[in-house]
């Protein structure tokens, strides 16, 4: 397996199993004096750990029971980047293998039997490393690329919220309240399953904790916005902003679809209708031709109900929904890509003169 690795400029290596000792990111590429935030990155890592409850006390998570504290191995000194490479380790502690122990068959829908047929040997404890578990080594290193880019684009933002659970949508009036405030204003943590409808918070708890309770799980719709991104990044033609975010959302497990700006609508629409200047903007989600317009960037990526149900999911600990935890995550891929894409931008041209 030699595909562990992200970016081309911000480049990002991670390792580790769900039941292993340990998981974590190497990230070569950041520049040196970028400052340390080790409570940004400790904030970004709670956001994802398992066993954390809903606003309102309810365990809408997994129970695994982590405490994903941090440890620095090399490239920070004094709270600065060195500029070398920076490797970042979390350890396990509640990893309870021996409930796997009783899985003589594969799971439906999970990767069990596809890893085992292409690599023949596998860890099949928690699905090793097409577990869930592994989007932490992503935290790590999207905070580190957070750090960067805030220092080198300071107006960047980027946020993403839960838009379908399962049957419940937002409404129109949700959206636009979202809408009002800027995306760095969003207090989305605030809400459960990170789903901002304040009229629908007891019914997406109550859906959630009765599917954990009766192991059923649910899919549904995350909405990821990207505002201050500078304009020009991305490197045509075969690493187009919108082809490296993308790749960023799917290579997240349990995505099933990846949306840019009004993609699906844009499919079935009449050109001189669709290019109206007045709509663009958005329509184009911030970007054309491959390149950042300096525009809002919107994403909407679609997931599949998580694959762990019934018997399985009352045996073991699994997500009813796998959105509230990906959420971070999703926000730390596209990090990554605004920071590969910072770095690369700087040797477009050279300087005017």
């Amino acid at each position: 397996m030699t595909a562990n690795a992200f970016g081309q400029r911000f480049v990002v290596t991670t390792f580790g199993e769900s039941h292993g000792p340990a998981l974590g990111a190497l990230i070569d590429g950041c520049p040196a004096g970028v400052p340390f935030d080790a409570s940004l990155l400790a904030h970004q890592l709670a956001r994802r750990r398992p066993g954390t409850r809903s606003p309102d006390g309810h365990s809408l998570t997994s129970s695994r029971d982590e405490p994903d504290a941090f440890e620095i191995l090399s490239g920070i000194y004094q709270d600065l980047t060195l500029g070398t490479p920076i490797a970042l380790l979390v350890r396990n502690h509640d990893a309870r293998s021996q409930d796997y122990a009783q899985l003589t068959a594969p799971r439906p829908g999970h990767a069990d039997d596809v890893w085992l047929a292409k690599f023949g040997h596998t860890d099949p404890r928690g699905g090793g490393r097409s577990s869930g578990r592994e989007t932490v080594a992503r935290v790590l290193a999207g905070a580190i690329a957070q750090m960067f880019v805030r220092a080198a684009a300071p107006s960047a933002c980027v946020a993403a919220f839960a838009t379908h659970i399962g049957p419940l949508s937002l409404t129109p009036d949700d959206l636009q309240q979202l809408s009002a405030r800027p995306i760095a204003h969003w207090n989305i943590d605030a809400f459960a399953a990170r789903f901002p409808s304040p009229s629908q918070q007891s019914a997406v708890t109550d859906l959630l904790a009765s599917a954990k309770h009766e192991g059923k799980s649910y899919g549904g719709q995350v909405e990821l916005s990207l505002s201050g991104v500078p304009m020009g990044l991305g490197q045509p033609v075969f690493h187009k902003l919108k082809a490296d975010l993308a790749a960023a959302c799917l290579s997240v497990g349990a995505t099933a679809s990846c949306e840019i700006g009004d993609g699906h609508q844009a499919s079935q629409s009449e050109g001189s209708q669709f290019h109206q200047a007045q709509h663009a903007p958005s329509r184009y989600g911030g970007i054309r031709g491959g390149i950042s317009t300096g525009e809002p960037v919107l994403i909407r990526v679609g997931f599949k109900p998580t694959a762990s149900v019934l018997d399985v999911a009352k045996r073991g600990r699994h997500d009813p929904c796998i959105i509230p935890r990906a959420i971070p995550v999703l926000e730390a891929m596209a990090w990554l890509v605004l920071a590969d894409h910072l770095l690369w931008m700087r040797t477009d041209r050279l300087p005017a003169r």
